[in-house]
């Protein structure tokens, strides 16, 4: 029987694993963070800000992150980063104030910018460049499958106690955490790939000047502000609002992109391996500008369910392609070149639903769905004349 995890070094489920507790805690924690907040009788933007400082921590400390996993080696420091997780969220759950909470949920943010570089460090390393979009959309499935699991216990938690969800998130966490630190320590392969003190750092100044890094950083910021952000922030008020429907019509379109994503996102990865970076970027980008476009021109619940398809696609090749760059691209201790990248992910989330939320609240969702098509053209343009990155795809003789 075949499974995603064929041909693939032990260290990618173990990871992949990981990924699935860590997402699933935080679909727990996401519902019951804003009511949790609200409990200390704050205002809406209070409980709101809860929710971005946690954004804004990951993006903040995103570099700090990095230089810790150049200096102590990512198989280190990824446990580490899960277990300030798990313990800001045990802190928060046990939170006598906004104030504690806040400041709780900021800490966590700090600790998941850690695990995820280091994450991506290791995935990126551990395969060879013919396998990496396989491994990181393998990767991205432990995300999603988390991404849809944990959301379906957390309305039953909140009715049981409000700060339930949040001890439930930390022996999540910690699970994860756990799981890394028994078999990544045990792991010869994860430990030789984690760069040497002898190996020289990357600078991100450098990688800045390869076009596949630029690429994609550009890519990761696009995804992030046009397509994941809107399917979040902007596609539930278009519903209710923009078209007038109940709020549970959204579940079927919300159920149409995870479907397609989860169907494509295996596929995808291989195709980024056997097809090329610059070919997936280009079809992940059209596609992800159709479905804004259905958005935009199609205003009724048909357009709505097919764009939402179209955007689980886009996503599939736009989440696979990038991360597959960045390690065909990063040499010797990285960790501060893939922190880069990872936060230009971040800034996408922070600055997506507000400028798009902005120009539907002052012109019209169709305006926004567009300017989210403006925002995916960069992706394309930069990628029509990307080179080969895959050393193994080179032609012979090749010199590195």
């Amino acid at each position: 029987m075949k499974t995603p995890f064929r041909d693939l070094p032990r260290e990618v489920p173990i990871l992949a694993s990981a990924a699935f507790l860590v997402a699933a805690g935080f679909g727990l924690i996401a519902p019951a963070t804003p009511i949790f907040a609200r409990s200390f009788h704050v205002s809406q933007a209070a409980a709101g800000a809860v929710v971005s400082l946690f954004a804004f921590a990951r993006f903040s400390t995103g570099l700090t992150g990095g230089k810790l996993v150049d200096r102590f080696g990512a198989h280190r420091t990824m446990p580490a980063g899960l277990f300030i997780v798990s313990f800001s969220a045990l802190l928060a759950a046990f939170s006598q104030s906004y104030w504690q909470l806040l400041f709780f949920r900021g800490a966590g943010g700090f600790g998941s910018a850690v695990y995820t570089v280091s994450a991506t460090t290791i995935l990126m390393r551990v395969v060879s460049d013919d396998q990496r979009g396989q491994a990181q959309s393998t990767f991205n499935s432990g995300y999603l499958f988390g991404s849809v699991t944990g959301p379906l216990f957390g309305g039953a938690l909140i009715e049981f106690s409000i700060r339930a969800p949040f001890f439930v998130y930390s022996f999540s966490v910690a699970g994860a955490g756990f799981v890394a630190l028994i078999f990544l320590s045990q792991s010869d392969h994860a430990k030789r790939q984690s760069a040497s003190a002898n190996d020289a750092t990357m600078l991100i100044r450098n990688a800045l000047k390869l076009q596949g890094y630029q690429v994609a950083v550009i890519a990761a910021f696009g995804l992030a502000c046009a397509v994941n952000s809107v399917r979040i922030s902007l596609v539930p008020l278009y519903v209710t609002e923009g078209l007038g429907l109940r709020p549970v019509a959204l579940g079927a379109g919300l159920a149409a992109a995870t479907i397609c994503q989860g169907l494509t996102l295996i596929p995808a990865g291989k195709f980024v391996d056997r097809r090329g970076r610059r070919l997936s970027l280009l079809i992940g980008s059209t596609v992800s500008i159709l479905a804004l476009s259905i958005f935009a021109l199609i205003e009724n619940y048909s357009g709505f369910i097919i764009a939402m398809a179209f955007s689980g696609i886009g996503a599939s090749f736009l989440s696979s392609a990038p991360a597959a760059l960045v390690g065909d691209v990063m040499t010797g201790k990285s960790g501060r070149v893939v922190a880069a990248w990872q936060m230009s992910s971040d800034l996408g989330f922070i600055v997506g639903p507000i400028a798009l939320g902005f120009v539907a609240d002052h012109q019209s969702y169709k305006a926004a769905f567009l300017v989210g098509v403006l925002v995916i053209i960069p992706i394309i343009l930069r990628s029509f004349n990307l080179p080969e990155t895959r050393k193994s795809h080179l032609p012979a003789p090749y010199e590195p």
